[in-house]
């Protein structure tokens, strides 16, 4: 199968809920493949999936990320467009900079009791609902994340269900079938909402800081510590918030399925910290939440002996790069003692996520507690996914829990 057909079936609802064969064939066609125009005009230059080819160009700080045009006339645009993720130095290299100085080790430390406080908390709550089937992102994948970040950033926990929705809303345009007129409304709407949201939020912490990071964030600003205008400060948060929370959510829904199809794996993980680790770097390699990016061409170049011409897109992807069979000998298979270089489920160079370690270190204290807690845990039916590939995971994940122990 060439090029165009394998995109346009990876692009259709079936190539969305399961991409992986696709993945294959372009893997097939060699680690990057030119894409033909279509009725003179074509998106990418080339499509990119071997490991190397998409590492190099991720940590290539020549090969920058585009602007759509007219990204000033839409609030959602704009507001990413205000964002370190989507912009380029050397804009972003202030903005990180800011930022990075909050994501130290010692900050990672102080999460941890959060992290093992809100995890026990949860399993509580999913232990009083007795022998009975469960939605495993409602009930822990979705608000574990979701309630350490908001402490961290200093979002009021009774907020999350009103930031979830519009943050749905944007993830919904972001997804490649997203470009739709009535999601880009409803996600202009809801992007100006987060901003008013974020602005009241800045405006109290003035008036009672606290020692989650807007208040940090604002006592630099007022004191002229840091490089940031107010609307990139709020522009950051909605990105910051959403980047650091959504790719947990499915990094739990969607490496939940594969440790329970491991039995000798979920036995081993409590108690064994460097089986955990592992098992956490293989869920994201296996089902990383990111699935594409792109990146513009600095001039005119080639790529693995693909001309691409300046400012022209190639698309980079990611889940296809991580299941390289180049790199990762029998590369579907999940092995969490696999050696190899790692994956590229948060990126590489300049873009890499700023909140990788928070999840890392979320999915390494809470599985064992998770798996330990119930042991005989199963999936009670087939998960739902979000049908979207720019984040792809499970939405809906009925599993029996047995009980649990106290």
């Amino acid at each position: 199968m060439d090029v165009t057909r394998l995109l346009t079936r990876l692009y259709s609802d079936e190539g969305r809920q399961d991409p992986y064969p696709c993945y294959a064939g372009l893997h097939e066609l060699g680690p990057v493949s030119p894409v033909p125009a279509t009725g003179g005009h074509r998106t990418f230059a080339a499509v990119a999936v071997g490991y190397d080819l998409v590492s190099q160009v991720l940590r290539d700080p020549g090969w920058y990320k585009q602007a759509p045009p007219g990204w000033q006339e839409q609030e959602v645009l704009r507001t990413l467009q205000t964002s370190m993720m989507f912009v380029n130095p050397p804009e972003h290299t202030r903005m990180r900079a800011v930022f990075a100085k909050t994501f130290t080790p010692r900050r990672l430390g102080a999460l941890e009791p959060t992290v093992h406080r809100v995890v026990d908390d949860l399993l509580d709550r999913m232990a009083d609902a007795g022998d009975a089937d469960l939605d495993f992102v409602a009930e822990f994948a979705y608000p574990m994340p979701a309630l350490v970040m908001a402490e961290f950033i200093g979002i009021p926990a009774g907020e999350l269900d009103f930031y979830r929705q519009r943050v749905e809303r944007i993830d919904e345009y972001l997804d490649v079938a997203g470009k739709t007129p009535q999601r880009r409304d409803a996600a202009n709407t809801a992007a100006a909402e987060l901003r008013d949201f974020y602005a009241e939020l800045i405006a109290h912490r003035r008036r009672r800081p606290g020692e989650d990071l807007i208040s940090a964030l604002v006592e630099a600003s007022d004191s002229g510590d840091v490089e940031l205008t107010p609307d990139e400060l709020v522009s950051n948060l909605i990105v910051l918030f959403n980047a650091a929370f959504v790719t947990t959510v499915y990094m739990f829904g969607n490496g939940l399925p594969l440790l329970l199809a491991h039995p000798d794996v979920v036995a081993a993980l409590p108690g064994d910290d460097t089986l955990t680790r592992g098992a956490v770097d293989e869920i994201l390699r296996l089902e990383a939440p990111v699935h594409l990016l792109a990146r513009a061409a600095p001039g005119d170049t080639e790529i693995g002996g693909v001309p691409v011409e300046r400012d022209h897109n190639v698309l980079l992807v990611l889940a296809a790069a991580n299941r390289d069979p180049a790199r990762f000998p029998d590369p579907d298979r999940f092995d969490p003692r696999r050696g190899g270089p790692p994956s590229l489920a948060f990126g590489a160079g300049l873009h890499f996520c700023l909140g990788a370690a928070v999840s890392r270190l979320e999915g390494r204290l809470a599985l064992p507690k998770l798996l330990a807690r119930f042991p005989g845990l199963t999936v009670a039916e087939a998960p739902t996914y979000s049908g979207s590939l720019f984040l792809r995971g499970i939405d809906k994940l009925l599993i029996h829990t047995r009980g649990g122990s106290a």
